[in-house]
């Protein structure tokens, strides 16, 4: 009777873990707990990746094209025309994403009839999240590279309507918490019409676009 008696004692109270097995289990648990937290964490970011922290494509416009300076002459006998032509450009970035857009040496080129006749830098800089910025850029025409299409800028010029076009390239960097980081260009292309002899802009078509 008492060895059925010590038997039913030992079903009713198991013998207790041993210190290396109770070693291993409290390891496994931590390890289990550590890959589902690795787990958590990591579609937590994929998921801020394609919805919050998801690349923007900047927007990028002329905001103002003003004639800062333009000097016709004529010398005589023999006729010589030259024209040079200053303008101001005022060119403002939206940074729609929600960490700053880091850019670099941004470039700006003046056109006519498709023949690039002049360029500019745009100086490096950091917007701000969810930020905006004006960044200036001057151009000059530069005469010299107008050997074929000299006589059509002084048609234009005398009918009182020149139609100039400025293509802009600002490249930068977008970098959220340190983690994800993404390249951006910027461009915008602006088709304008200075008008003579009042010599002010009339009208400008701008085109934004930007590659990640």
């Amino acid at each position: 009777m008492k060895q059925h008696h010590d038997t039913t004692q030992q079903q009713q109270h198991p013998q207790k873990l041993s210190r290396p097995h109770r070693h291993r289990r409290r390891c496994l648990i931590t390890v289990v707990t550590l890959l589902i937290l690795l787990l958590v964490l990591s579609i937590v970011a994929v998921v801020l990746a394609l919805t919050v922290f998801k690349p923007k494509q900047p927007r990028t416009q002329i905001q103002s094209v003003t004639v800062d300076g333009i000097s016709p002459r004529f010398s005589f006998p023999n006729i010589d025309f030259q024209l040079n032509i200053t303008l101001d450009l005022l060119i403002l970035v939206e940074n729609r994403n929600r960490a700053s857009f880091k850019h670099g040496t941004g470039k700006s080129f003046l056109l006519y009839q498709g023949s690039q006749v002049g360029d500019a830098d745009i100086y490096p800089g950091l917007i701000p999240a969810r930020g905006s910025t004006t960044l200036p850029c001057r151009l000059t025409l530069q005469v010299d590279k107008l050997a074929d299409d000299l006589n059509r800028l002084i048609r234009d010029v005398l009918d009182g309507k020149l139609v100039m076009e400025t293509r802009t390239r600002i490249p930068g960097r977008v970098n959220f918490l340190g983690i994800f980081k993404k390249h951006i260009q910027a461009t915008s292309e602006c088709r304008f019409t200075i008008g003579f002899p009042d010599i002010k802009v009339q009208n400008q078509e701008c085109k934004n676009e930007a590659k990640l």
